[in-house]
Order: C-alpha cells, then structure tokens, then sequence
C-alpha cells in the first residue's frame, strides 16, 4: 500500500483530511501537513520527513493545494531524490476519497506512474459543473 500526504497552506490539509476521514473512515496511511504563517519551506520539509516515517510505507504521493507554492516546493525536494515519491497538485476531496480507495486495493504492486496516472483523473473526475440550465433541463424520466 502507498502512503498519502496532504501539504497545504494554513489548515486546508488537516480539514480535508478530516472530511476524507469523516466519509471514508479512519485511514492509517493518510497524513496531514502544513504550512503556517511564520514557516518556511525547511519546516515543511522536516513535517514531510516526520510524516514519511510514520506512513511506514515505500510509496508516498504528496497531494498538494498549489503547484509552484511553498508545500508543493518542500515535497519537490523529496520527490526528487526518490522515484518511489510523487506530486499532484490540486487535491480537492471526491479526488482523496477515491485515491483513499485506490490505498485499499494497492497489494503494492501499483507504480508511482499509476499512482499519479489515478490521482491526476480523480482531481479532474472530482471537479464538476451544474448550471441553471444543467439543472434545469427536463428528461423523459422527469415526472410532469
């Protein structure tokens, strides 16, 4: 199984992990890490570090906020001296959910490139649209 670290701004990653928590259940391979005011990319480093030991596992995806933004800069920094790590930035919570499921299926076989390949279709799967006239349109299953 891979680990999961969620690396945002401010209190984004522990109140999505929360709700990934609070729909999903309890996972064991979910962390969370920020960045507060004051910190700097060290400091997310040293919590990636800290989070990566507790995971216990090979393979870690970071999920990140914000590409080009302090956490997705520290876990860059990870990423690039171990091809078992990878980034995708744009976490939404449809996206952790299923990568959450993804976790439970992994007999460890999955590849970092798979793991990404998955993360990178649950964010854009997770982000839908609905619009008055979406919502509004009239369907032969519609009762009159």
């Amino acid at each position: 199984m891979f680990g999961i670290i969620v690396g945002t701004h401010g209190q984004f990653a522990p109140g999505i992990v929360q709700s990934c928590e609070m729909i999903f259940g309890k996972r064991d391979k979910l962390k969370a890490v920020t960045l507060m005011p004051g910190e700097g990319p060290d400091d997310v480093v040293a919590k990636y570090e800290k989070a990566i030991a507790e995971l216990g596992t090979e393979k870690v995806l970071f999920f990140n906020d914000l590409m080009g933004g302090s956490p997705y800069n520290a876990a860059c920094r990870l990423v690039a001296g171990n091809e078992n790590f990878g980034i995708v930035a744009g976490v939404n919570l449809p996206a952790l959910i299923a990568m959450s499921a993804a976790q439970d299926t992994d007999d460890g076989s999955m590849t970092m490139s798979e793991i990404l390949e998955q993360a990178v279709a649950a964010v854009r799967d997770g982000a839908t649209v609905s619009s008055y006239e979406s919502l509004n349109v009239a369907s032969d299953d519609d009762e009159l």
